[in-house]
């Protein structure tokens, strides 16, 4: 709980000292219209000790159930000195650092950040962050588009096994612009994207084709099969990856023949907790003939007068950021805190680390689809190759199943009839570092009495 030391004395001196009577003068631009009248329904002031102990039992009504959702946000092991560095002062409160001489420790931060998310993407720039990796698939169109000097169409192929967040923002964000998002379907069996669905785009003029690896269900895709169609056909290539599957996986600078054109992605697994959804942040990073058209701060290496290693924002004046006319992008601030944290958590797991937490969350994977699908009316969806997601299907509606599962203590996983109904009873489950043998016994022995409950039912 923080802890604010001013006085009803302290707060009347401050606004004496700026020239008004009340903390009310502060808002009065708001129009009374639009003003709440009362705060019907809050209760009384508590103390401190009775606020204390109101919040815990609060917390304790949401438990600490196993969570097997996934579908873009993981729960993933943070060490304990990535936060406690991360939330040191001089990081915490770091403001965007456009006076070089004042910021070197943050800006170093950054370079180091965008060495790392560039050297694991298998590509060659990166900038200092974006919001989150739904956002980060818009700003990579937008960005396509800038950079395909021989495409004029501003057509965006994005394959169904996409996440369907990320399709619906990039068309919320980018679709009033001029730009147009045409949906590439997959194969029932497969899971994944087929270069027979791409066919009919042949001779047409497409400024880019987005490929999601592992995508939304969890399926690896044959991206150097799709990249190197679209590469041949002049059409960039925007790869939306998870960080931590780099670790074993291809990096997309490294798909095809030569590699794609932008990678980007969320970068929460890399030290970012769940948090009930966010704050997150974005990644992007692309070759170096394109690093004009990249959106947000990037951080660069030089030397002064005297020969001492420095750093600063480089490549783009800061116009970039407060003048939208004249802006590759509107992005006004970076997730620097999260990005501190991702920097850090790095740094301590190294190139070895993040390749165990990938295995083992492979593993984990493989030995939940297993023993799930041992209970009765539970098959998988796809036998593609995944990485530690996978699609399940049930012999019944999933939602009653979910809710008798959290009432068990399990968040099984999450419910794909809104967005691929097609499928028909589908489940999403995803299975990383942090569960063990007890936990996947744990879901299979509530997914067996949610079942028999669904079929009594």
């Amino acid at each position: 709980m923080a802890f604010i030391p001013h006085t009803e004395r302290d707060v009347a001196q401050m606004l004496a000292a700026i020239g008004v009577t009340s903390i009310e003068e502060l808002f009065d631009e708001i129009p009374a219209s639009l003003r709440v009248k009362s705060l019907a329904g809050v209760p009384d002031a508590m103390n401190e000790m009775e606020i204390g102990r109101l919040m815990t039992a609060r917390a304790k009504q949401d438990g600490r159930p196993l969570c097997f959702i996934g579908a873009g946000a993981y729960e993933h092991h943070i060490p304990a000195a990535v936060w406690a560095i991360t939330t040191r002062g001089e990081f915490y409160s770091a403001y965007t650092p456009y006076q070089a001489e004042a910021s070197q420790g943050t800006l170093q931060l950054l370079y180091e950040y965008q060495t790392m998310i560039a050297s694991l993407t298998g590509m060659q720039v990166a900038n200092a962050s974006l919001y989150d990796g739904a956002s980060a698939v818009a700003e990579a169109s937008l960005m396509a588009v800038r950079a395909n000097r021989k495409s004029k169409s501003q057509r965006i192929l994005v394959p169904a096994t996409v996440h369907p967040h990320y399709r619906k923002v990039a068309t919320a964000m980018a679709s009033n612009q001029g730009l147009r998002f045409e949906e590439v379907s997959y194969s029932p069996t497969e899971g994944r994207t087929l270069l027979q669905s791409l066919s009919r785009y042949e001779g047409e003029d497409i400024t880019a084709l987005v490929i999601q690896q592992p995508n939304f269900f969890g399926v690896l895709e044959d991206v150097d099969a799709l990249t190197d169609w679209a590469r041949t056909r002049g059409i960039f290539v925007i790869a939306v990856v998870n960080p931590t599957s780099l670790a074993m996986l291809k990096p997309p600078g490294e798909w095809g023949s030569g590699g794609v054109d932008i990678a980007v992605g969320d970068g929460q697994p890399l030290g970012v907790p769940l948090s009930s959804g966010g704050p997150y942040f974005g990644f992007i990073t692309t070759r170096m003939e394109h690093v004009r058209q990249m959106p947000g701060r990037i951080v660069g290496r030089t030397v002064d007068l005297n020969g001492k290693e420095g750093f600063t924002l480089t490549l783009q004046a800061r116009e970039q950021h407060i003048r939208r006319a004249k802006a590759t992008s509107n992005i006004c601030t970076n997730q620097g805190l999260l990005v501190t944290a991702a920097t850090i958590y790095m740094s301590l797991m190294g190139s070895t680390g993040l390749e165990r937490v990938a295995a083992a969350s492979h593993a984990r994977t493989r030995e939940l689809l297993a023993s799930l699908t041992r209970v009765k009316g539970v098959r998988t969806a796809f036998s593609t190759p995944c990485f530690h997601e996978a699609v399940l299907l049930l012999d019944r509606p999933v939602a009653p199943v979910l809710k008798s599962l959290e009432a068990q203590g399990v968040l099984g996983g999450f419910d794909l009839a809104e967005h691929y109904p097609e499928l028909g009873p589908a489940l999403l489950v995803c299975a990383t570092e942090t569960k063990t043998t007890e936990d996947i016994e744990t879901y299979a022995r509530a997914l067996t009495e949610a079942m028999k409950a669904a079929r009594a039912a």
